[in-house]
């Protein structure tokens, strides 16, 4: 098949066969064709099947990039946990050093009364002591405190009573020395774990800057991953509409063809009628129970909400086309008509595969061949309608529906 202008029409050259992906059909016909097809020429099987395989390369990547970010994801919630039990972690330890700094702040006071209580208690026992030697030596008022009469006696007597008087503030200042100490220790305990409790504060906001930073660091891959899943998504879908717009442009240039043979070649205008029909749904999703005589359909199951068509309503349906009617099952697909040697095989032919070569029971697919060992068929659950090489394993034969 090949473009060529007549008289300044562009028209379409026909040579070969009945139509298969090549584009071959009865040599020297010529289709003419509306616009400029030299600027936009039709594509090949081989275009199609590229584009095809581009936008499965695309859906590949995009499923990696998905498994990325969801592994991206869930790492960016685990950072987040740990990130805020290291900011709770340092919010106790603030706790914890706010304590530590009032204990010591108390530890502080309680030393700063002893040394004030000491201070006055030595002042005191220094001013005792003045008082005492003048009042034995009558220097100043203080003999009216303890001197009197009673002669040697009284005078005893007083001297009894300010070394009783000397005795207690002695034992008063021992107290309060021994305060002193005690608050003295305090202090130190106190200024100890402070330190340490400083110290745990520190590591605690080092964690937490640690897990933050972490967590910003993952956040932003997070955004990069979801970017670039994007990305792929939006090539994927350029890619897809790239793929369907040069399998329906190739439809139409087919079913033009096989048009074309038919009116040329009357002994196969069904089989070109059932290939045009096949080729005309290339892209359609699969659906499991779907098709019907006149095209597509929602199947059953898990097709139930899918619009398409399985392999053997397919196979159904492009035979209907050219008037034969089969039955929407393999199993009589496959005894609707002779069995042909795959070396005799002709456009149209249905060939079966099974998961028992030896066994037709076992049949569960089929596709309509269309020349040079290659069939049309919808192919499973998530798939599509496409071109594929007969030659796999479970080619059981083939069947010529009606003769």
């Amino acid at each position: 098949m090949r473009l060529m202008s007549l008289g300044g029409i562009t028209v379409l050259a026909v040579t070969g066969l009945p139509p298969v992906p090549g584009g071959e059909v009865a040599a020297g016909a010529a289709v003419a064709t509306p616009g400029s097809a030299m600027a936009d020429p039709v594509p090949d099987a081989r275009d199609v099947d590229r584009a095809r395989r581009r936008a499965e390369e695309r859906a590949d990547e995009v499923a990696r990039a998905k498994v990325r970010y969801a592994q991206a994801t869930g790492e960016l919630d685990r950072l987040a946990a740990a990130a805020a039990l290291a900011v709770e972690r340092y919010n106790g330890e603030q706790v914890k050093l706010a304590r530590a700094v009032a204990a010591y702040r108390d530890a502080l006071a309680r030393l700063d009364e002893a040394e004030r209580r000491h201070a006055q208690a030595r002042s005191e026992l220094a001013a005792f002591a003045a008082k005492a030697y003048q009042a034995n030596t009558g220097y100043n008022a203080w003999p009216s405190v303890v001197a009197g009469g009673g002669g040697p006696q009284g005078f005893m007597d007083r001297a009894g009573l300010l070394e009783v008087l000397a005795r207690r503030r002695t034992g008063l200042l021992q107290a309060l020395e021994a305060a002193r100490n005690v608050a003295g220790v305090f202090r130190a305990q106190a200024r100890s774990a402070l330190a340490e409790q400083n110290a745990a504060t520190q590591r605690a906001m080092q964690a937490r800057h640690t897990a933050e930073q972490a967590v910003q660091r993952q956040q932003e891959a997070v955004r990069e991953l979801g970017a670039e899943k994007r990305r792929l998504e939006r090539e994927l879908g350029i890619a897809r509409e790239r793929a369907d717009e040069l399998a329906r442009r190739r439809r139409q240039a087919l079913a033009d063809t096989d048009a074309t043979g038919a009116r040329l070649h009357g002994s196969r205008a069904r089989a070109s009628v059932v290939v045009r029909a096949a080729l005309r749904w290339l892209g359609t999703p699969y659906s499991w129970g779907g098709g019907t005589v006149h095209g597509p359909s929602y199947g059953i199951a898990h097709g139930s909400r899918i619009h398409g068509f399985d392999c053997s309503g397919l196979a159904m349906y492009a035979w209907a086309k050219a008037g034969v009617q089969l039955d929407h099952w393999t199993g009589t697909q496959w005894t609707s008509g002779p069995h042909i040697p795959l070396n005799r095989l002709r456009p149209g032919d249905l060939v079966f595969y099974a998961y028992d070569t030896a066994d037709p029971d076992t049949i569960h697919h089929v596709g309509v061949y269309i020349g040079k060992g290659r069939m049309v068929e919808a192919p499973y659950t998530g798939g599509r309608v496409r071109i594929s090489s007969i030659w796999r394993p479970g080619l059981i034969g083939a069947t010529r529906p009606g003769g």
